[in-house]
């Protein structure tokens, strides 16, 4: 079954209204578990617990409230959460454009893809600005209730919307608990570290990356389901050792 389109709005840029349709560009591979009670088998619940009333509450009677006072909320219906986003909702105003490449990864959250909706023309027309020019336009709209930046860039034969992290939401290294650098390198490790990453280089190939943990999760489930015997290896990490030229000669 073809993917849906999750989101329709209009893409802005001047006096260009161009009208799209948000799909989602990756899925998750991730293996998932169950929770399962370990005597018996059988699959957990989690249940909603009123603690007032100590009783199951029907998902329809539950409401979002924000909480202003210790066991005080105040609550916001969905229309009233969707008013104030005002047009944001359905509007991504691109007010800038920068080189897509100046953009930091560390400000990246999600892709999707933007399909053009009905008229393909303007959608044409931006593709080919930002494919030409190199450069993402950057704006703002409301999405799943709440406000994101976005970039959006030309990708191949569509246009791909990115999701970015406000610059507040990033953690400040100086607060990270981090021991303090030792003596800088000397002039002949720099050199050799230089080598073994010019010995290494080549070009990124996303395709020829392949998630080997995952493979192996489900390679071990499949052996366990066959009621084999699993022999459990214990992980050890490499030795730290001192000599630092040392460890970059042997490994070119």
């Amino acid at each position: 079954m073809a993917p849906r389109s999750i989101w329709n709005g209009t893409i802005t840029f001047g006096l260009v209204n161009v009208p799209v349709k948000l799909y989602t560009a990756t899925e998750s591979k991730t293996v998932h578990f169950h929770e399962v009670h370990a005597r018996d088998g059988a699959k957990i619940e989690h249940r909603r617990i009123c603690p007032k009333e100590d009783k199951e509450v029907d998902y329809k009677d539950i409401v979002r409230g924000f909480e202003v006072d210790p066991d005080k909320y105040v609550v916001l219906e969905k229309d009233e959460i969707k008013a104030a986003a005002g047009d944001r909702g359905k509007v991504v105003h691109i007010t800038e454009f920068v080189d897509a490449h100046e953009i930091d990864p560390v400000f990246f959250e999600k892709t999707y893809f933007v399909g053009s909706r009905d008229d393909a023309d303007p959608y044409r027309l931006l593709h080919e600005a930002l494919r030409k020019s190199g450069r993402a336009g950057i704006g703002r709209f409301t999405f799943h209730d709440r406000e994101y930046l976005a970039a959006i860039r030309a990708l191949d034969d569509v246009i791909a919307l990115h999701t970015l992290r406000f610059y507040d939401e990033l953690v400040p290294v100086d607060d990270l608990d981090m021991p303090t650098p030792g003596k800088a390198p000397s002039k002949s490790e720099v050199d050799m570290a230089g080598k073994l990453v010019s010995a290494n280089e080549s070009k990124f190939e996303a395709a020829d990356f392949e998630d080997s943990y995952r493979d192996a999760v489900l390679d071990l489930i499949k052996r366990k389901a066959k009621g084999e015997e699993i022999d459990l290896v214990e992980q050890e990490e490499p030795a730290h050792g001192d000599d630092l030229l040392a460890a970059l000669k042997a490994s070119l």
